[in-house]
């Protein structure tokens, strides 16, 4: 699979097996970014989200390791596009805490690029254009990725 460098490039799966190639994927996805792209991504616990993150801010330029903010929410961490916010929102327990931390500022990026896990526990409070990666379990070592671009 290629990802296309330009807006648009709709629907694209595949089949990984383990970290090194979700990391791969996700380092490839880094090459056709922007300033101002939001990155959803859903999968159940395990599925690999937190290994996409660390690829993608790796091939971003992100110099530090990446661990998921599980209990603060949100971490800022400074890459070539700017800055990566990574949101993890399973500790969230209503959406309208957003509110509070500032989440308008996140959904629309202009300092660099968002990637929200557990992004269906912010309801109604998701952008309108994002890339949606969704993670499947398939066995203990593979699972079905497909990333689709949406209003992009």
């Amino acid at each position: 699979m290629t990802m296309a460098n330009h807006p648009g490039a709709g629907r694209e799966s595949r089949l990984l097996a383990g970290e090194g190639e979700t990391r791969a994927l996700a380092a490839e996805l880094a090459g056709s970014l922007r300033v101002g792209d939001v990155i959803l991504l859903h999968g159940d616990l395990g599925a690999g989200k937190t290994t996409f993150v660390q690829g993608l801010a790796a091939a971003l330029g992100a110099g530090e390791r990446i661990q998921s903010p599980t209990f603060t929410l949100v971490a800022e961490h400074a890459i070539t596009l700017g800055r990566l916010h990574h949101m993890d929102l399973y500790r969230l327990n209503d959406p309208e805490e957003l509110e509070g931390i500032g989440y308008e500022d996140f959904i629309d990026p202009e300092d660099g690029i968002t990637v929200i896990e557990w992004p269906e526990r912010a309801e109604d409070w998701l952008p309108d254009r994002y890339i949606l990666v969704q993670f499947d379990y398939v066995d203990a070592g593979h699972r079905q990725v497909e990333i689709r671009r949406v209003g992009i």
